[in-house]
């Protein structure tokens, strides 16, 4: 049984470790570029290893988009839980997931940016596997925006996904041109924006320096 386990665990280390470099890959050239013979290449494996960790080319797109899905809860979702519910969790959302972008955590920028393009109008198990991520994610922002505006931190929203759907697509505007441009300016337009956004539904400056949207108030 030990030896059993060993072996399984070894499987789950080598599938982890491939499963980074794919979605590395996928983040630049798509999923469609993500084949099980050039991930053995990335790896320096051998092919037959790698299908046999993830059988198929569409069992390996799964995976990545489950791996990314979850370096995404990890890098912007968990952060965000930790601040109390609010224009603070708001504030902390959107900024970790402008560092997200801006520092590459995936080589290509936001993963789900760049599959989200590839599949939006391809149906399929893929396609629906990337739009319950992206649920996910947009589902957070909105609730935490609600909360907000149910502590009488902003207000005069009354359709939370509008606004929700305005901070998104600065933030994704800002990672297709940083990337294109070779340019970190377009997360300051992002930033910009975001202040603009919530200082016209009264959020408290003070909140938004102290989540780094705004320089620290003086005094």
């Amino acid at each position: 049984m030990q030896q059993l386990d060993g072996r399984r665990a070894r499987g789950d280390e080598s599938r982890r470790a491939v499963l980074a470099r794919a979605v590395d890959i996928a983040s630049v050239n798509g999923l469609e570029g993500l084949t099980i013979g050039r991930l053995a290449a990335e790896v320096s494996a051998s092919k037959s290893g790698v299908a046999a960790l993830f059988g198929t080319k569409e069992q390996l797109q799964l995976a990545a988009v489950e791996t990314a899905r979850g370096i995404f809860t990890a890098s912007v979702i968990d952060p965000a839980r930790i601040q109390p519910r609010g224009l603070r969790r708001v504030c902390a959302l959107l900024r970790s997931w402008i560092d997200y972008s801006a520092g590459r955590v995936f080589e290509g920028g936001c993963f789900f940016f760049a599959v989200s393009a590839e599949f939006d109008s391809r149906p399929g198990v893929v396609h629906d596997a990337i739009l319950r991520a992206v649920d996910e994610r947009d589902a957070f922002l909105v609730s935490s925006i609600g909360h907000a505006v149910d502590q009488g931190e902003l207000v005069g929203i009354t359709d939370t996904p509008q606004l929700a759907f305005e901070l998104t697509a600065l933030i994704e505007a800002s990672n297709s041109y940083s990337l294109l441009r070779r340019s970190a300016e377009p997360y300051e337009f992002a930033r910009r924006g975001i202040v603009s956004r919530l200082q016209a539904y009264g959020a408290d400056t003070t909140v938004l320096a102290k989540t780094g949207f705004m320089d620290p108030l003086p005094g």
